[in-house]
């Protein structure tokens, strides 16, 4: 028996009724609140979205196919009802008229507006439900259809919608309701199916068109309509990727996390955590408005139970797993209501003929008609006038992108503005010298009138003439303008112009070049203006994120002003510390070629582009190109100025910082000790930039296998550090991790795991849990709860790093595929060894691709391959990818570094494994003696060599020796790691011991 009958039979209320609530789709939130009200009363409801468009035969038709559903008929009344068609007055009241005396006391209505509505709608007995709270709205519904009121409130357990009236609990940015929104229930309709029928965690959405055919009015139709089903809908303009992220990053404090003294990655990170977790909000609606670049989004697309709808014109979302919906030209019917709203004077045939010249399309049907509205012209010289500028030489010149007619009528909207608003004119013709989207209104009002027309530096300067100019503008759809979430009192209000690309363009291109200039230059000089000055001050970089978009617009990337290169310079380097990687390296791909030209190749500031030119194709993993990059600004700096000038050691320490990258650790090593000694002697030893330099040594050292000299080096730069720059400062907090990982790699691990404990709680009060050094942080932490054994300690460390690194990074990002390494040995051992070859198979992948074959990354990963097919029982290509792994890192580091000596030890169990005995003791003999002399007898690594080598003696019958081996390597587990240790228990027990390669960042 189901809940309801349960509670009906318990009450004793009246019988089930059956009713069908119909309403316009407009309306659908009270529609669905209604529904969920009278089913928790043990009723059962119908709900039909109201379309009289498709009854031929007509209102009286479609309101009689109501009545033959059967029950009582609840009618949702507003002015959306009435206007779903393009019927008028006279004949709705004849249609309600004619159904109400053949249907008596079937038909019911709730009003939802106290607009006038046809005299006939008193046969209804309508009962109003607007203004009111949820308790006296129920209780009019319930009075209305004659049922029991003493169980209002009422709720059985299950979570219904929200009452209409009470917004979500995080209500973000989103666009204001469009009143003339019209048509499109079957693009909403298949944009919920696709969202309520996706797989959980992958409720995403595209909605895909061109620009203007309504896809921003689509997404936020949908929010509104289904607001009361979120507790967060919120709105992020993803034109670029800088104001994506800031937007996403506002989301932070709404949702109750700390905005932390961390990058925007950090609040992005804690945000899509907190929407994975479903936490505080399970609810949620995440709208990504305007992306035609999938790369900037995907990284940062939420997951969890809530949706996420994408606006776009780009069709490569399909490959990105989401889910396609196509938002068309309007259906002619739908062009003639929308027409109809927008200019009231228009006869149904008119419109008609509108629609035709202009082929349906949304934005057309919007400018075109708004300026019909406010015209004496009638539609048919409208049309004359729009073939004639079709066959003249004024007509705006057209793309395949934009349908035939509407350039033309823009072309004509825009003359109507230049004949008759000349102030909405010059202003408008400043806008597009900013990027096509959002122009921060902060900005405009900071505009230099010296360096602009006479006639719209009279406009900047009077507050009225700019009033009246802008909202001229709005009245034809020209431009929209959005507000601040915030109250007035707290500084909110008018905050961004919006401008439509395509309006942008063509404005932009019929500019006369010399205007052109003038405007350009002028709003250079105020994008600098704006800058804060500061990019390493993350308090900043709002401001920097809202000037980003329009640099490559007003010309700033060509620039040969050195303020406004300097600008620039700002900018690049606030997008490296943001992590902006990609934004950064496509403006500094684009400003290279022009400076050189400018500047020529020795020039100050094209050297210190290279630096963030360089610094992003490092951190995109292109290193070939890095490298050499960095090397042409080197050698050019050592031949002029010697090897002891500061800039030099800045050029060659980069330099080196590449050839770390690319494996050439010794070349590098030696660059960063000549430039640390050099620091030193000329800054002192305890310069932050001489820290910074033995920092890099620490890491070349790491790196080279020379454990015990890296965290000698990291420990006295810590110290240094701690007494300079204080315990807290960041640069102190990343000396922690690698003294840490120091103490990991030389086998110590109850220190290692102490020090990163204490390491990572600072990080988190310091910088926030999700800053990307503590991150880094938090990885080095589950490396050393698996080596202390703290296997689920580990394993959840890792699955959360990956999975943040991940989202926020991408798949292919060095750091991502570092941590992904760590993550399958992890599986591969303790968890899902199918997920563990799928991932180690694309680590590989990503580094062959991103370093080539012979770099030790994509040698010790394949290794780790090769260990993952031997756990499932592929030995003989086990055995050939173990091999060719040994081979490789003997090539790349020779016989005697840690990681060969690894792949070693590896190679001894494929041999032992696949009956090749003698070569596996061969081999197990020679990897002990070099253990033992690179890393010392107590390493585990050497202990490690000695328990394979009894388990390759025993194999060929040699037992006294192996007991000898074995008793001699048990003592010494036991002695170092403890009785219980994973690596104690698992000698002790005859199991054969591995090497897992770990990339080092």
């Amino acid at each position: 028996m189901t809940g309801t009958a349960m509670r009906h039979d318990r009450d004793g209320a009246a019988p089930a009724q059956r009713f069908v609530i119909s309403f316009a789709g407009f309306n659908r939130p009270w529609a669905v609140w209604i529904a969920h009200r009278l089913e928790e009363h043990g009723h059962r409801v119908v709900l039909q979205r109201w379309d009289p468009q498709s009854s031929p035969g007509g209102l009286t038709e479609a309101l009689d196919d109501l009545a033959r559903a059967g029950g009582r008929i609840l009618v949702v009344l507003s002015e959306r009802y009435f206007s779903a068609g393009t019927h008028t007055d006279e004949e709705w009241n004849t249609a309600l008229r004619t159904v109400t005396a053949s249907h008596p006391d079937r038909f019911a209505a709730v009003c939802l507006t106290d607009a006038p509505l046809p005299s006939a709608v008193a046969a209804l007995e309508k009962t109003d439900l607007w203004g009111l709270d949820a308790y006296e709205a129920e209780y009019r519904v319930l009075r209305r259809l004659d049922l029991p009121t003493d169980r209002i409130g009422t709720e059985s357990g299950r979570r219904g919608p929200r009452f209409p009236n009470d917004p979500p609990e995080i209500w973000g940015r989103v666009p204001r309701r469009n009143p003339r929104f019209t048509g499109r229930n079957d693009v909403i309709g298949r944009l919920r199916d696709a969202l309520t029928e996706a797989p959980p965690g992958a409720s995403t959405v595209t909605l895909l068109g061109l620009s203007g055919v309504g896809k921003t009015q689509v997404a936020t139709e949908y929010a509104y309509r289904f607001a009361s089903e979120y507790d967060v809908v919120w709105w992020v303009p993803a034109e670029d990727r800088p104001t994506l992220r800031e937007r996403l990053a506002d989301l932070a404090p709404a949702l109750g996390l700390p905005r932390g003294a961390g990058s925007y990655g950090e609040q992005i990170r804690a945000v899509l955590e907190a929407l994975r977790r479903g936490s505080p909000y399970h609810r949620w609606l995440m709208v990504f408005d305007g992306c035609d670049n999938p790369d900037d989004l995907t990284d940062l697309l939420p997951s969890g139970a809530g949706d996420v709808i994408i606006t776009s014109r780009n069709r490569e979302w399909a490959a990105r797993h989401t889910s396609l919906v196509e938002v068309p030209l309007y259906a002619r019917p739908e062009s003639v209501t929308f027409i109809r709203r927008r200019a009231r004077r228009l006869t149904g045939d008119e419109a008609d003929q509108l629609a035709e010249a202009l082929e349906d399309y949304p934005l057309a049907l919007d400018q075109t008609a708004g300026w019909l509205a406010d015209s004496p012209l009638g539609v048919g010289e409208y049309l004359t006038l729009l073939q004639h500028r079709l066959d003249s030489h004024e007509a705006v010149t057209l793309s395949d992108d934009y349908p035939l007619p509407f350039p033309t009528a823009l072309a004509i909207l825009l003359n109507n503005v230049r004949e008759n608003f000349p102030d909405a004119l010059a202003l408008l013709r400043l806008f597009v010298f900013f990027a096509p989207g959002r122009v921060p209104l902060r900005l405009l009002r900071e505009f230099p009138t010296d360096g602009v027309p006479e006639h719209l530096a009279g406009i900047l300067n009077d507050q009225i003439r700019w009033n009246a100019a802008l909202n001229k503008l709005v009245q034809f759809s020209v431009v929209r303008l959005e507000y601040s979430d915030l109250s007035v009192e707290e500084g909110g209000g008018l905050e961004t112009v919006q401008l439509h690309r395509m309006v942008h363009n063509i404005v932009r291109e019929n500019l006369a070049e010399d205007e052109a200039d003038q405007l350009s230059r002028a709003v250079r000089q105020v994008l600098a203006a704006a800058d804060p000055g500061r990019p390493t001050d993350s308090r900043l970089w709002p401001r920097y994120a809202e000037l980003i978009p329009h640099l490559d617009h007003a010309g700033v990337l060509t620039s040969s002003n050195p303020r406004i290169q300097n600008f620039l310079l700002h900018c690049l380097r606030y997008l490296i510390l943001a992590g902006e990687y990609r934004t950064c390296l496509r403006l500094s791909e684009q400003t290279d070629a022009v400076w050189r030209a400018m500047l020529g190749d020795d020039h100050d500031q094209v050297r210190e582009l290279s630096y963030h030119h360089g610094g992003a194709l490092r951190m995109l993993g292109h290193f070939r190109q890095a490298e050499a990059l960095a090397r042409n600004v080197a050698d050019r700096l050592l031949a002029e100025r010697g090897d002891r000038d500061l800039e030099t050691l800045r050029a060659t320490s980069t330099y080196a910082g590449v050839l770390l990258s690319t494996a050439k650790f010794d070349e590098a090593r030696q660059l960063l000790e000549h430039a640390f000694a050099t620091y030193r002697e000329l800054l002192g030893e305890d310069d932050a930039t001489t820290l910074n330099a033995q920092n890099n040594v620490a890491v070349a050292l790491r790196l080279l296998g020379r454990y015990q000299e890296a965290y000698d080096t990291d420990l006295d730069t810590l110290r240094r550090r701690e007494r300079v720059l204080r315990v807290r400062h960041i640069a102190t907090l990343s000396s922690g991790i690698g003294c840490a990982m120091g103490l990991r790699l030389m086998g110590r691990y109850r220190e290692a795991l102490a020090r990163q404990e204490q390491g990572l709680k600072l990080h988190v009060q310091v910088l926030g849990a999700n800053h990307p050094q503590t991150l880094r942080a938090e990885h080095n932490l589950g490396q050393c709860l698996r080596r202390t054994g703290d296997i689920p300690g580990a394993g959840s460390r890792l699955r959360s790093v990956l999975e943040r690194s991940t989202r926020v990074f991408g798949a292919e990002f060095p750091w991502t595929l570092m941590v992904a390494s760590d993550y399958a040995t992890y599986l591969r051992e303790y968890g899902d060894i199918e997920e563990a070859r799928r991932i180690s198979e694309e680590v590989v992948r990503g580094y062959q691709s991103q370093l080539g074959l012979a770099h030790p990354y994509s040698i010790g990963t394949v290794g780790n391959l090769a260990l993952v097919l031997r756990a499932q029982g592929e030995r003989t290509e086990a055995l050939n990818l173990a091999e060719q792994a040994l081979v490789g890192m003997r090539g790349a580091l020779g016989d005697h570094h840690p990681w060969t000596l690894g792949c070693a030890l590896n190679a001894t169990g494929h041999r032992n494994i696949t009956g090749r005995l003698d070569a596996a003791l061969e081999l197990s003999r020679d990897t002990l003696r070099a253990a033992e002399q690179v890393l010392g007898p107590d390493h585990p690594m050497a202990l490690s060599a000695q328990i394979a080598l009894a388990a390759d003696l025993r194999a060929v019958r040699e037992d006294a020796e192996a007991s000898k081996h074995e008793d001699a390597g048990l003592k010494a587990l036991t002695r170092t790691l403890g009785p219980q240790h994973v690596h104690t228990v698992s000698a002790r027990q005859q199991t054969r011991p591995y090497w897992d390669f770990e990339p080092q960042p």
